[in-house]
């Protein structure tokens, strides 16, 4: 198990070394939805202190999608992933206290929503910041 965890500490900083801007928010909606994956196996084995590690965890994440918005360029959209992040992590707070698996299933249908829609628009994101490395 140590070398599992091992090669996936490597691995990801590997990935975020060579990330893109916006190939570095699609690895923190990732690592968002593992978190509550594995806070969910924790609460079913009753692990409640893990549980609580990995749910803190995943908030940390969302609140840091919630610090990459940019509200000049994003407009209204930002506005709406900022409320819709705000409510995640306290649906997430609120999962953690009453160990609903149903609010983590919740944030996690949430979290897969909005990161379709972000790995839907790479094509066009990736253009913009080759256009602007030119420049």
């Amino acid at each position: 198990m140590k070398g599992l965890q091992a090669y996936q500490r490597v691995n990801t900083q590997t990935s975020i070394t060579d990330a893109d801007p916006h190939k570095l928010i699609q690895l923190l909606y990732n690592g968002a939805l593992e978190r509550i994956n594995m806070a969910k196996a924790r609460m079913h084995a009753k692990d409640y202190a893990g549980k609580a590690q990995l749910i803190n965890k995943a908030i940390e994440i969302v609140g840091g999608l919630r610090s990459f918005l940019d509200f000049d360029k994003g407009g209204e959209l930002a506005l709406r992933l900022e409320v819709l992040y705000d409510y995640m992590e306290r649906t997430l707070l609120e999962a953690s206290a009453k160990n609903d698996m149903d609010k983590l299933d919740e944030v996690a249908s949430l979290l897969r929503s909005v990161k379709e829609g972000w790995d839907g628009i790479r094509p066009e994101a990736t253009g913009e910041q080759a256009r602007q490395a030119a420049i």
